[in-house]
């Protein structure tokens, strides 16, 4: 199998894979054509089917297995797909597991270190709430290794949210190491937390896109009330220290404009954004230089990082 990651300009490719989108749109010339975004395990590449009525393109769906001929060319410094033919897959073409991005960590080992950072939090009612969700609910502890942090930005990956959420906690760790007056265990609460709206807010793979309540709230808002219900939960939690809390996830994007509610008005909070910013945005540059193979050039402009970027020179 030819996986996206090792195509190149200039092949000719007989594979399968999952269309994760398809759209039907107009050319200038007013002509309709295809425009699919296709995934296996290692990315996604967008596809174009220029020739809609060719008897070489069959019936098939978003979500659907594709068995695609295609060559392969490039756009704005980017592999594209020129279809050829396509037709929906019989089910004995292909194994489901080649079709979804896995992160490349071991997603067991990571969930057993962040449920070690749980058991050196030392406040009861923090304490109670993690273990309350990571430790002993087996379907939250399933759900939250198996989901992806984003659809497509960073850590758009199955484990994504778990390697996102233990990344920004060992940040936080340094960060109440460097500066003695973080709470702790403030800290690392929230930076636990701070995504796991996520699990609502992006449907499970293979879809993961947006759901109703992604779009109508988005995932700061609903992890705020997944742990504002547990909070009332739990007799005697401090009502200071659950509104510290959940304030951490209110504004952990750090401003208005990247969504969040509030700005940061407690030290914590403060180091919260740092360390989500931090890994989102090292995540996101590390993930298009690994998309672009061989090319050490300029890869254009990306929207989350604001600048045009390339691979660091070597030698």
């Amino acid at each position: 199998m030819k996986y996206i990651d090792s195509l190149r300009e200039g092949m000719r490719i007989s594979e399968v894979y999952l269309c994760k989108s398809k759209q039907i749109a107009l050319t200038k010339a007013g002509k309709e054509y295809g425009s699919l975004v296709l995934q296996d395990k290692t990315g996604t590449v967008d596809a174009k089917i220029w020739d809609l009525g060719s008897p070489g393109i069959g019936n098939f769906e978003a979500l659907d297995y594709v068995c695609v001929d295609a060559d392969v060319t490039m756009f704005m410094n980017a592999n594209q797909l020129n279809v050829k033919r396509i037709r929906k897959a019989d089910e004995t073409e292909y194994v489901a597991a080649d079709y979804l991005p896995v992160s490349s960590k071991d997603i067991g080992t990571m969930y057993r270190e962040l449920t070690e950072i749980i058991g050196t939090v030392k406040n009861p009612y923090l304490r109670k709430l993690l273990d309350g969700f990571f430790v002993e609910d087996p379907a939250f502890a399933k759900a939250f290794q198996f989901h992806s942090a984003a659809k497509s930005v960073h850590h758009g990956f199955v484990g994504g949210l778990l390697e996102h959420t233990l990344s920004v906690t060992k940040m936080c760790c340094y960060f109440a190491g460097a500066y003695p007056l973080l709470n702790r265990d403030l800290l690392l609460t929230a930076a636990m937390f701070h995504d796991v709206g996520k699990l609502r807010e992006l449907s499970v793979f293979p879809e993961n896109d947006y759901t109703d309540d992604g779009q109508l709230l988005g995932h700061i808002i609903i992890g705020t009330e997944m742990i504002g219900e547990r909070i009332r939960t739990i007799p005697g939690f401090p009502v200071k220290l659950a509104a510290e809390l959940k304030h951490c996830i209110l504004a952990h994007h750090g401003e208005l404009e990247y969504g969040s509610p509030k700005k940061p008005a407690i030290l914590e909070a403060l180091a919260l954004n740092f360390a989500d910013n931090a890994d989102a945005k090292m995540e996101t540059m590390i993930e298009v230089l690994q998309g672009a193979g061989e090319n050490h050039g300029w890869l254009g402009y990306n929207r989350l990082l604001e600048t045009n970027i390339r691979k660091t020179s070597e030698g």
